[in-house]
Formats: C-alpha cells, structure tokens, sequence
C-alpha cells in the first residue's frame, strides 16, 4: 500500500499507434432506440417522411411502427464506434459504402462492431495519419428480428500519442456483409392511394429528372444544442464537447472552437431535403461516398440541395423506383466586399458536406390516385 493519495490519470480512446490491421472491436454498451431518443432527432432535423411521423401510415405500408429515419439509424451505430476508433481524431474524412438493411423500430437495440482495414501515417503531418475501418450494426442480437441494420466504411484522421512511436502500417480487406434494404411487400389491397394526401405532392418517381438541381427552401440553425444532442447520442468526443481541452492548446483543433459533430450536419442536410426528395421513399439504400468539406459551428445555419443524377427500375419490384441523388450541404459566411451570384452581398456559401445518395422511392401510379 502506498502512503497518500495514490493518483491514476485515465486517458480513454485509441491513438494512430494503437491501431492494426485486421483489429476488432467489439464496441460496448450499445444504445437501444427509444422513443425519447427518435422522437428529439425526428423533430431536429425536420424529418418530414411520414413513415418516420404517423404510425399509422407506417403500418399500413407494411412496417410494424413508425420506422427510425436512416440518419438516425447512422448516428446511433456510428456514436458506439467513437470511444475506440475516434475518440483522439481530429476530423473524419469519409464515408464509404454506407448500406442499409433491417428497419430500425422503437424498442429495439444496436450493438456494433468494427474491423480495422488500414493503417497509414503522414509523411507532411507526423503527429497524424489515417485509420480506415469497417463497422457493422446489428440490431436485437439472439432475436427472432435480428438482422444487420447497416454497415459502411469510413476514413479517420487520428492523432498519434508519440510522433516516435511505430506504426502497424498496411491494409485488409473488408469482410463481407450482406446487408440489402428490407422493405414491405407491395399489396395492392391496402388502399395506399388513401393516404397519398400525407406525403408530398411532388416527391414520387415519376417526378424526378436527371439534371436538376433542387434547392431545398428551409435552414436549421446550430446553437450550443449540439453539445447536448451529441451527448444523448453516446459521442464521446472531446471535440464536440471540451472547451478546455481547446483553449489549451487552439491551435491544434479545427477553428480553435467547439466543433459540431460530423453526424448533425449529416442528419440535418437530409431532413432538410426530406419534403423534396425523401417523403415518397419507403427507404434509404446505399450511400457510396459521402465527406464534410468544412466544419460546423453553433451559430451557423444549414441549408441543403439535392442534384438529381439518374433514375432506374428496382428489379423485382415495379410499383418502386431507384433513384441516385447528390445530396449538398452549405452555410454562409461573412465577406466584407464580397458579391458573388450565389450568395446574399457581403457573404460568401461554404459547402459542408456532400453525399451520393439512393434511394428507393415510390410510383405515383401504384401509390396514389
């Protein structure tokens, strides 16, 4: 026994060091989605799907409730992954092949596991480099229900603990993970057409156009909120979170300032486009590639616009319709001088984030009158 008080200074996350390929995480705790929980961040981020909205519109298009939105189905995998793969990050690149599969239900529970594929340091930064991982979310594990929810890759620039330390350079491949979007037979005695009237007008298949450009109407603004709905979420983050840890050292965090977490933004962009583009989809299939090209801070506000870029058949099922989308995402800022043609004078529009999209949206001609 030692005399005094005996101090141990924790320290929680993994730095670029501590990484390897071919590494598991088993990821703990999990996160089971209550109605606290989809209700905040349906409100939030303006989710106008009525799947997500009005239960009885969810069940009698097939669902057994109202269905979690698919940026909620992400936070809620992707927040259970931070503590050990990007706790000590300092911005997340890039998402890859994000997939969905089984809808996600109030009640229900996630748990989620990742492998990491790659380890590479910088040659220009030596107190940074890159992790690469794939994670997979799956929900009600030893359930008559379970199945995978979703799963995707991203891309980390994480910090080493010691630029001296060595590195466990290289890659894996991914496993594979089948994960292919469930979605609710077609039953044409359901009398779909008498509820066409709670969704948008102009949101089905046939209204889409390769070439567009839809510039959503709405904006959300960022406030301090962030820190809290971060937290609810089980993002551990620094961050997100410590103003401290920054003030001490601003220089070597993005903007010297609070960073919002990648996942609000991302949550955010698609609600905004939700009465546009995702009010006649019975769900989100596949991203393939998605990126935040600048930060967010409270006090900023978020607009978005989807680019239309191709429509095709969903094979086996003719009364749906695939549609591929580029969703943007942008806020202003102040530019004394400044005039450009799409911004206000003295602002100049910074884009935050972009995401190809699929989706698979309904037909008007099976679905309403």
């Amino acid at each position: 026994m030692s005399e005094g008080l005996r101090r141990i200074r924790k320290q929680t996350g993994n730095f670029l060091e501590d990484f390897r390929p071919g590494q598991v995480f088993r990821h703990k705790g999990g996160k089971t989605l209550t109605e606290g929980l989809f209700t905040t961040f349906t409100e939030f981020s303006m989710t106008a799907n009525p799947l997500a909205k009005n239960a009885r519109y969810a069940r009698a298009h097939g669902f057994e409730g109202l269905v979690c939105p698919p940026g909620l189905a992400m936070l809620i995998a992707f927040s259970q992954t931070v503590e050990d793969v990007s706790e000590n990050a300092r911005a997340n690149l890039e998402y890859l092949d994000m997939r969905f599969g089984a809808p996600l239900y109030v009640g229900d529970s996630v748990e989620v596991e990742t492998k990491v594929l790659g380890v590479r340091g910088s040659a220009r930064q030596p107190n940074l480099g890159i992790v690469h991982v794939q994670s997979t979310a799956r929900k009600n594990r030893g359930a008559p229900d379970e199945g995978v929810v979703l799963t995707w890759q991203r891309k980390v620039q994480v910090y080493r603990r010691d630029e001296r330390a060595a590195l466990s350079e290289g890659e894996v491949a991914p496993d594979p993970v089948e994960c292919e979007l469930w979605l609710p037979p077609y039953e044409p005695g359901r009398g779909y057409a008498e509820l066409a009237h709670l969704s948008s007008p102009d949101s089905w298949f046939e209204d889409f156009e390769p070439g567009t450009l839809i510039e959503h109407s709405r904006g959300r603004t960022m406030t301090d909120e962030h820190i809290h709905l971060t937290a609810v979420l089980d993002n551990t983050s620094q961050v997100h979170c410590n103003q401290h840890m920054i003030d001490l050292d601003p220089e070597r965090y993005v903007g010297g300032r609070l960073i919002v977490f990648g996942g609000i933004p991302f949550v955010l962009c698609l609600g905004l486009s939700s009465p546009d583009v995702g009010d006649n989809a019975l769900g989100d299939v596949a991203y393939r590639t998605g990126r935040h090209t600048a930060p967010l801070f409270a006090g900023d506000t978020v607009f978005a616009s989807t680019e239309i870029l191709g429509r095709a058949e969903y094979p086996g099922r003719p009364d749906l319709g695939l549609l591929e989308t580029r969703l943007l995402g942008h806020k202003f800022e102040r530019e004394a001088g400044a005039r450009h043609a799409d911004a206000p004078p003295e602002w100049k529009r910074t884009r935050i984030f972009e995401l190809e999209r699929r989706l698979a949206v309904k037909r008007r001609s099976h679905y309403a009158r």
